[in-house]
């Protein structure tokens, strides 16, 4: 009977189930649906790697980072209104950096990329990664930071 144990026992360890067997949820339909070729056709390559491979962009290298006018962020990929120029701060991270923004368009993900849990903003309306969320924004707002990636936005100024 003892030759069999470590045979009984690695059957039992086989058999149990582990995380990465679950099935995941399944993948949410997005409004705006492009394919590959369509993003890379309408896309620059690094918005492309950005928005479609959550790519991140070099820090204090995005046109966006330093913008002041008034206007609103859009998703660089579908348009969809994301963050408003009033919510804008420096945080000093080398990315466009905001404490809030239109949460219908925005989608909460959690990435486990680099081997630790963080969160993922995406656009709501296709999907595009663009950033993530922190807890160390302004605490005299909402104490969050969006930071995102200038690649993953294009900018629409407000007639003044």
């Amino acid at each position: 009977m003892k030759k069999y144990y470590p045979l009984f026992l690695l059957a039992i360890l086989v058999s149990c189930q582990g995380i990465s067997q679950e099935k995941k949820s399944p993948k949410k339909e997005y409004t705006v649906v492009k394919t590959d070729a369509e993003w890379k056709e309408i896309l620059s390559p690094l918005a492309y790697d950005v928005l479609r491979h959550a790519a991140t962009e070099r820090p204090f290298s995005g046109p966006l980072n330093d913008n002041k006018k008034k206007g609103i962020y859009v998703c660089g990929g579908c348009q969809a209104p994301l963050y408003e120029s009033q919510y804008k701060f420096d945080s000093g991270s080398g990315w466009p950096s905001f404490d809030r923004g239109f949460e219908e368009n925005l989608e909460y993900d959690v990435d486990y990329k680099i081997g630790y849990p963080r969160s993922e903003l995406k656009c709501n309306k296709c999907g595009g990664h663009l950033g993530h969320m922190f807890n160390d924004g302004p605490r005299k707002t909402t104490g969050q930071r969006h930071c995102i990636n200038s690649a993953a936005l294009a900018f629409i100024p407000t007639n003044e």
